[in-house]
């Protein structure tokens, strides 16, 4: 799985801090997700990072197939 979390987070120019608080998942799972500490976040953990983004979960996990590119 290539997550695409810090990509997305850094397009959008808001910290970890403030994606936390947008989404609801504690800045130490975004943490953890980004740097690759935690390599298989589930759906209930995305879903709300994706909405957060104005992404689709899919645009965080997919980069292989050519989608998901923060463009």
């Amino acid at each position: 799985m290539y997550n695409l979390v810090r990509e997305f987070r850094k397009k959008a120019a808001i910290s970890q801090k403030k994606l936390s608080s947008l989404s609801g998942v504690p800045q130490q799972t975004i943490s953890a997700i980004e740097s690759g500490a935690r390599k298989n976040p589930g759906v209930e953990t995305l879903r709300p990072i994706a909405k957060a983004l104005g992404c689709a979960v899919d645009d965080l996990i997919c980069k292989e197939q050519g989608k998901g590119e923060a463009s």
